[in-house]
């Protein structure tokens, strides 16, 4: 999602994180680190005040447009349907959850 939102062009960390709905602050800087350690981003530091940093998709990166592309359009159709599904994961964890507790209650 991060690269998808790059393929669009420099960006600055909020705007990164505005873009990628459901994403945290904490994921989206260890994102980045990740991808400006494989090579796929770039960051770059200007000296204002408050600094500006742009993030920005390498030619190595920008080669992962074409398939992630596919899979990026594939993810943001079906999010709804992963939230629902961890909906209803969380729902029978704690119905599983509620069960133990009854059973291990002391009478």
């Amino acid at each position: 999602m991060v690269v998808g939102s790059l393929a669009q062009g420099p960006m600055r960390y909020n705007h990164i994180l505005r873009a990628v709905e459901g994403i945290s602050q904490r994921m989206l800087t260890l994102t980045l680190k990740g991808l400006e350690q494989d090579g796929l981003v770039t960051r770059t530091m200007y000296p204002t005040i408050p600094p500006r940093v742009d993030y920005e998709l390498t030619e190595l990166g920008r080669l992962l447009i074409v398939p992630l592309q596919s899979l990026y359009d594939w993810a943001t159709q079906h999010r709804p349907a992963m939230l629902a599904a961890r909906e209803a994961f969380a729902e029978k964890e704690r119905e599983a959850a509620s069960q133990r507790a009854r059973f291990t209650a002391p009478k």
